[in-house]
């Protein structure tokens, strides 16, 4: 038996575990990046951290501007320094912030910003740098889910203050967790290293963990053995009825902050080397497969905005009404062909955000999270059992 898994990471190889030069993930990732000022951070969500430290030392406001459909990781960071997150609700049918009501939420006391490339989709940042500018905010791009998505604006004199990028498990290029913070000016730095240093000190023990997960990644990604590390936890979450647990949102416990030991960091550097081609890859595959599900009545499937390339880990597919979603999932979520959830709630309405977050309403955010599923574009995912996830989904979409 085989289990597809929800997003398309880059497996590893045992030669990727030789250790060579610690520095090359940071030297390779400013490369690929295309900008010589990055820091490696153990996940995306320290990254943040590291950015909102800095930041807040810079100035007496204390509001963070979050999508109000987006990972609760990235409230929890926001809450972890100290400061309010503010959820911004949605375009309608899409995960781009509201631009009325981002010009409404942004103002004086706005720390930041933070815009999501969610999936690997490129969002507009155009209207939101604007607004922020007016305000006197900054922007942190989150970008967790799409490194290697490029825009055609990426000049640095209109870059974003920060950008962070994901190296956890599923999103592409891994060293099991890992972060990636990009800035754009030079005299951050110092700030940075300040911050970093407060916030991610040496911890042994939980750095040999990540270690020995990171070696069974490289053992375990695989369609065979997923289905026994991932399919089984899934599928017993999923016969609770623990839909939170099942897609992985359980993020009420501490965030971990510790150093990245040289050993992941030359692994992530080994493994560096095949991401380009492992995109482009994803990227042949995904156009296309594409054409078969927007082809879908009723279906539609989040797209990028004109300003660049994104990157393509999975497929995010609107259903035509929240029934018409669940039915396809109880088809295909749990049949191991890569049929997921993104996040199961608006921020708002998980529990362990119950009255941490400042009081917005975000009806197109709740109405994304009852209507969206997605669909994997790993290279496992054999054609056959791609158009069986098609015919799914417009039998759902038609009866439900």
């Amino acid at each position: 038996m085989r289990e597809v898994p929800p997003t398309a990471g880059l497996p590893l190889c045992w030669r990727d575990l030789l250790a060579k030069d610690p520095r090359s993930l940071d030297g390779r990732l400013a490369d690929f990046l295309g900008t010589p000022r990055l820091r490696v951070e153990c996940s995306g969500t320290a990254a943040l951290v590291v950015a909102l430290t800095a930041l807040k030392r810079r100035s007496a406001r204390h509001r963070v501007i979050v999508p109000a459909y987006t990972c609760p990781l990235v409230a929890m960071a926001v809450l972890h320094c100290g400061l309010t997150p503010v959820p911004c609700d949605v375009r309608s049918g899409d995960f781009q912030f509201d631009p009325g009501t981002l010009a409404r939420l942004c103002d004086e006391k706005a720390l930041a910003v933070i815009p999501t490339h969610l999936g690997g989709r490129i969002a507009d940042l155009g209207p939101v740098r604007e607004t922020a500018r007016l305000a006197g905010a900054a922007v942190i791009e989150d970008a967790a889910q799409a490194l290697g998505a490029f825009r055609h604006d990426n000049l640095q004199k209109e870059a974003s203050e920060f950008v962070f990028y994901s190296l956890a498990v599923g999103k592409g290029l891994t060293i099991y967790e890992g972060g990636v913070l990009v800035f754009r000016e030079e005299e951050l730095r110092q700030d940075l290293d300040r911050a970093s240093m407060e916030v991610s000190t040496q911890r042994p023990g939980q750095e040999l963990l990540r270690c020995l997960q990171l070696t069974g990644y490289a053992s375990l990604y695989r369609p065979r053995a997923l289905r026994l590390v991932y399919g089984g936890p899934l599928r017993r979450a999923l016969k609770r009825g623990n839909l939170i647990e099942a897609v992985g949102d359980d993020f009420s416990g501490p965030i971990p902050l510790h150093r990245v030991s040289g050993w992941r960091r030359a692994v992530g550097g080994n493994a560096a080397q095949r991401l380009p081609a492992f995109l482009r890859a994803l990227r042949s595959q995904a156009l296309q497969r594409l054409g078969r599900l927007t082809t879908i009545q009723g279906v539609s499937v989040l797209g990028s905005s004109a300003a660049g390339q994104g990157t393509w880990p999975f497929f995010m597919v609107l259903m035509p009404t929240a029934r018409a979603r669940d039915a396809a999932l109880k088809n295909l979520w749990g049949a191991g062909l890569g049929v997921s959830r993104l996040y199961i709630h608006a921020l708002a309405d998980y529990p362990y955000l119950a009255g941490l977050l400042e009081q917005a309403d975000a009806p197109h955010a709740r109405d994304l999270a009852a209507r969206l599923l997605t669909v994997s574009n790993s290279p496992w995912l054999e054609e056959a059992e791609f158009d069986h996830v098609v015919l799914a989904l417009a039998s759902a979409a038609v009866s439900a």
